[in-house]
């Protein structure tokens, strides 16, 4: 059974999982989002970073905060946001085991790290409530109002969140069923349901039907799906076929799937990424 156990490990393991040292990030904390890149950039662990910044400083968040970081992965973002915004109350919410264990290894100073899906909230156990939930470039496998009920659910008043998550575009109207159909099973192949999808209209009905205020919705197609295809296509393939770079090859086939999925979103604007941050009430 050597072979079956051998193939089991070459496998990723979650849906999920992606192989950060392939994407050019080998610390033990890596990132594993699509990254926010700036022109000409072609550094990984940057364009991560950035991301992470724009929707940190959108919601202000600042040392004073108790932060619940939904879907925080292999931990790069707590990492982050203890070093660089020096929060306070720090807790996340991770679906995959290896990742929790991981960071419970080497962020054993977090305050709070719960295995568990992000729609299941009002299932923990949380010490107490927040003041900011943030949900980095994970959100949109999940459907808006499930999200926004779970979040309200650990909010302190007046609390902010922020979240990535995708739109469709006035164009959607335009296409016939053969094309949303297609477009339904490409998005299917990245566990994500375009049924559930919303225009940028509904999402800001949804918010407020939530009675969230200062919502803000912003349009990060360009820096996120045209830069992460850009940066795997001419940085990562490059070092490729140098024989630089680490992982399988299903590693690898899951890094081209998803960077030509970005190219197709981006090109024919269908499905926008978007950036949304908001306030919670009194």
């Amino acid at each position: 059974m050597q072979w079956l156990q051998a193939l089991r490990q070459r496998f990723p393991q979650h849906k999920y999982a992606i192989h950060a040292a392939a994407l050019g990030d080998q610390a033990q904390l890596p990132w594993s989002n699509l990254g926010y890149w700036q022109a000409g950039q072609q550094d990984y662990v940057a364009a991560c970073r950035t991301l992470a910044d724009q929707l940190a400083q959108c919601v202000n968040l600042n040392s004073k905060d108790k932060l619940l970081d939904l879907g925080c992965g292999q931990g790069a973002s707590l990492l982050h946001w203890q070093q660089h915004y020096r929060v306070q109350y720090l807790a996340g919410v991770e679906l995959q085991a290896a990742c929790v264990a991981t960071i419970q290894q080497h962020l054993p100073e977090l305050n709070a790290i719960y295995q568990a899906s992000f729609l299941r909230l009002n299932e923990l156990q949380f010490s107490q409530r927040f003041n900011v939930v943030l949900c980095l470039d994970a959100a949109y496998h999940s459907p808006v109002p499930l999200l926004l009920q779970q979040i309200s659910s650990v909010l302190k008043p007046n609390a902010r969140i922020g979240f990535h998550h995708l739109v469709l575009s006035e164009r959607w109207q335009n296409l016939n069923s053969f094309q949303k159909r297609k477009y339904q099973l490409l998005l299917k192949s990245a566990d994500i349901n375009l049924k559930e999808l919303m225009s940028v209209g509904a999402l800001y009905a949804c918010l407020d039907r939530f009675e969230f205020k200062n919502i803000q919705i912003q349009d990060l197609s360009e820096p996120v799906f045209s830069g992460f295809a850009d940066y795997v296509q001419k940085t990562l393939n490059s070092k490729q076929a140098g024989h630089h770079i680490q992982g399988s090859g299903l590693d690898h086939f899951k890094i081209q799937m998803t960077a030509k999925l970005c190219q197709k979103l981006y090109q024919e604007g269908i499905v926008r990424y978007v950036q949304v941050t908001a306030q919670s009430k009194d």
